[in-house]
C-alpha cells in the first residue's frame, strides 16, 4: 500500500510515523516532509501548497490514500483536484474547508445549526469594527477571517488593545487578502479544550480531548503561537460532557453542512470554550490539529489507516477506534525570538538520546538536513513527546527528554499541562 502524507510540520510527521507503523507495513511519502519524516517516509521535493504539482505527482504514482495535513492546500481544493483524478483523499472538499478558510462563514454554519458559540458581528474594515468594540466594551475578540497559520487571532482585554489589533489586520496588512473581513467576537471565560473529530459525510467518531497552549510564554503570556505544546486527555472535557458536544455541537453541524449540499470527510476540530453555561464553539479547523496531533495519535492502540480509509468510504464507526490508557505530553521546542523574527539553521544535538527514552517520540516540525546534520529550518523546530502511565509521569519524561536536546537559542515552555496538574 501507497500513502502520500501532504505537508512538512510536526503534525505530518505525526502522520507519516502513525501509518508508518499501520500493520500493513505501508510505503509513505511526505511532500514536502522534513528531516524527521525522512526517517519514516520517502520525502519529495514538493511544496505542501503547490496543488498543480501534488495533483499531478499523485496521479502519475497512484498512492491508495492521500492525507492532506494542512488547511491551506485543502482551502485550496485539493481534494477536489485529486479525487476528479479518481483518487482517494482524506479531507474535505474546499466547500466544507471553509468551516477554517472564512471564520464569517463558520459562524454563519454555527447560527443556522443552533451550535452554542460567541456572539459576534463581521465587518470589512476598522472603523465599523472599532465602533461596535466601543458599543461592546472590552475584552473582546478580534480575528481575521482567513487563514492566517493560527496567529489571526487577539485576545484584547482593554479596547486600546483592540485598536492595535484592527490596526495590523486592516492598515498594516499583516494577514493579506485574509483580514479583508474582520469578526469581532465576545470574550468567553472558561477553560479551552480541542476536540478532533472524524467525519465521513454523515457518521463522526470523536478522538479523545487534548489542550493545546498557544501562548509563547509560561503563564499563558506573551503573543499567540501555532501552539507551544498539548497533552491528552485533557480533564476538563468530563465524561458527561462527551454526548453534549456530539449532540450540541459536531452532530447539528455536519447536519447544516449536508443541508447544504456540502459532503463533509475528514477532520472537523472543534476548539472549545468550557464555560459555566457548557461547551461553546470558538472556532472549527477543517484538519488535525498541531500540537494536539502529536498527543491524541501517539495514544491510539492499533492500525489508523482503517479509519482514514472508512471516512473516504462512509463507513466509518467507533468499534475502529481502541485507545491506549497512557496520557501524552508533547512540548514544542521553538526558535529564540518565535513567533517573531528567528534565525535558522541552528544544529540540533541530542535527538537519539531524546527518543531512546521509553515513551518518547521526537517529532520534527521545523528541521531539515545540512551537511549530515539536523539543523533548525523553522519557528517551530521540534514536538518533544512522551506516553506515561499517569499525566504527571508523562510530563515528568518529557521535560527529562527536553534536558537532552539543545540547539542555540532554543525556547520552550516548562509548565504545559500545569493547568491539569493544578486540578
Amino acid at each position: 500500500m501507497k500513502i502520500l502524507v501532504i505537508g512538512g510540520g510536526g503534525r505530518e510527521h505525526t502522520l507519516a510515523w502513525k501509518i508508518a507503523n499501520d500493520s500493513t507495513n505501508p510505503e509513505v511519502f511526505c511532500a514536502p516532509g522534513n528531516a524527521g519524516t525522512a526517517e519514516v517516509a520517502t520525502n519529495l521535493p514538493i511544496g505542501a501548497e503547490d496543488v498543480d504539482a501534488l495533483t499531478a505527482w499523485a496521479t502519475e504514482n497512484r498512492p491508495d490514500l492521500v492525507v492532506v495535513g494542512p488547511e491551506a492546500p485543502l482551502c485550496a481544493g485539493i481534494a477536489d483536484r485529486m479525487e476528479a483524478e479518481g483518487l482517494r483523499v482524506f479531507g474535505p472538499r474546499a466547500d466544507g474547508a471553509r468551516m477554517e478558510g472564512s471564520k464569517e462563514f463558520c459562524k454563519d454554519i454555527m447560527v443556522s445549526a443552533g451550535v452554542p458559540t460567541a456572539a459576534c458581528e463581521t465587518f470589512s474594515g476598522k472603523d465599523g469594527a472599532m465602533d461596535y468594540v466601543r458599543e461592546q466594551g472590552a475584552p473582546i475578540v478580534i480575528k481575521a477571517d482567513g487563514l492566517a497559520a493560527g496567529k489571526g487571532v487577539y485576545v484584547c482585554m482593554t479596547e486600546e488593545e483592540a485598536e492595535t489589533a484592527l490596526n495590523e489586520i486592516c492598515l498594516e496588512r499583516r494577514y493579506g487578502d485574509s483580514g479583508n473581513r474582520i469578526v469581532v467576537e465576545e470574550f468567553l471565560e472558561g477553560e479551552e479544550a480541542s476536540i478532533l473529530a472524524l467525519v465521513d459525510g454523515d457518521n463522526i467518531v470523536m478522538l479523545s480531548s487534548s489542550q493545546d497552549h498557544k501562548r509563547v510564554f509560561n503563564g499563558d503570556q506573551g503573543p499567540n503561537t501555532g501552539g507551544m505544546g498539548a497533552y491528552s486527555p485533557a480533564p476538563v472535557v468530563t465524561d458527561d460532557l462527551w454526548p453534549v458536544i456530539h449532540d450540541q455541537v459536531l452532530r447539528p453541524t455536519v447536519d447544516e453542512l449536508k443541508r447544504r449540499g456540502i459532503t463533509y470527510k475528514g477532520v472537523l476540530y472543534a476548539g472549545l470554550m468550557m464555560t459555566a453555561d457548557g461547551p461553546k464553539v470558538l472556532e472549527y479547523n477543517c484538519r488535525f490539529g498541531d500540537p494536539e496531533t502529536q498527543v491524541v495519535l501517539p495514544r491510539i492502540n492499533g492500525d489508523i489507516l482503517p479509519l482514514f480509509q472508512a471516512c473516504v468510504d462512509g463507513t466509518l464507526s467507533d468499534d475502529l477506534l481502541k485507545w491506549k490508557p497512557e496520557a501524552c505530553v508533547c512540548v514544542v521546542m521553538a526558535s529564540g525570538g518565535y513567533p517573531g523574527s528567528y534565525e535558522k539553521e541552528k544544529v540540533i544535538n541530542g535527538l537519539n538520546e531524546a527518543g531512546a527514552l521509553p515513551g518518547v517520540v521526537v517529532f520534527h516540525a521545523g528541521t531539515a538536513e545540512k551537511d549530515g546534520t539536523v539543523v533548525t529550518s523553522g519557528g517551530r523546530v521540534l514536538g518533544v513527546t512522551a506516553l506515561g502511565p499517569t499525566l504527571p509521569e508523562a510530563v515528568k519524561q518529557v521535560y527529562a527528554a527536553l534536558s537532552q536536546v539543545s540547539f542555540d537559542q532554543a525556547q520552550y515552555r516548562t509548565d504545559i499541562a500545569a493547568r491539569a496538574l493544578n486540578r
